[in-house]
């Protein structure tokens, strides 16, 4: 029996690991196209995203590392950590909306970001169902908490994309910054929670 769960263990942890690294590998990619559409588009909203990918790149980094190590220390530094990243994002939305709201800025239409986001809330939501099950199954709590981190960027790519396919259907400028305003509520509570020990 202790082989068995031995055997189901290191299963799960090499699954935890393939899908740290989809996770990193398609935000890697994704900093480049949004790179791309932001500039081309003019889009503050595509380029928040972008820092959003880079946020992500880091909770996946850290639970990489605490997945290759054991020990409660490391598993709190781990937690704490990805917390931290979604106090960044909190704080980012929080400023890149109220500029775009008081400035008024619009962005041009962009089909290359229209495109990518509502590819990549797909995968997103994806990955987060896969990282709380794995998670769950392995009784992990930095990567059931990384799984919410990519669940923010799910639903941070779903915003985008509403934002930017109103904007260019229906000329509604606001729409973007304030479905980031939602995200960041998410993100806020989500950091409570871990600096609080509640995960």
């Amino acid at each position: 029996m202790t082989s068995l769960n031995e055997t189901s263990r290191a299963a799960l942890l090499r699954r935890g690991f393939v899908l740290e690294y989809a996770t990193l590998g398609w935000n890697v990619v994704g900093i480049v196209v949004l790179a791309v559409a932001a500039l081309a588009a003019k889009s503050v909203a595509l380029a928040g995203f972008g820092l959003d990918s880079l946020i992500e790149i880091g909770a996946s980094t850290v639970v990489l590392w605490e997945l290759s190590g054991t020990g409660q220390e490391r598993q709190h530094r781990a937690l704490r950590l990805i917390g931290g990243a979604f106090v960044l994002l909190a704080l980012y939305l929080l400023v890149q909306s109220a500029v775009v709201l008081a400035t008024g800025f619009r962005a041009h239409h962009s089909t290359l970001g229209i495109v990518w986001t509502a590819v990549t809330a797909a995968v997103m939501f994806a990955l987060a169902f896969a990282k709380a099950r794995t998670g769950k199954a392995l009784d992990n709590p930095v990567l059931k908490t990384e799984g919410r981190v990519t669940m923010v960027d799910g639903i941070l790519a779903a915003a985008v994309l509403l934002g930017l396919a109103m904007n260019s259907a229906f000329g509604f400028w606001w729409a973007d910054p304030l479905a980031g305003l939602v995200v960041v509520f998410y993100a806020v509570r989500e950091a409570k929670e871990i600096f609080a020990g509640n995960h």
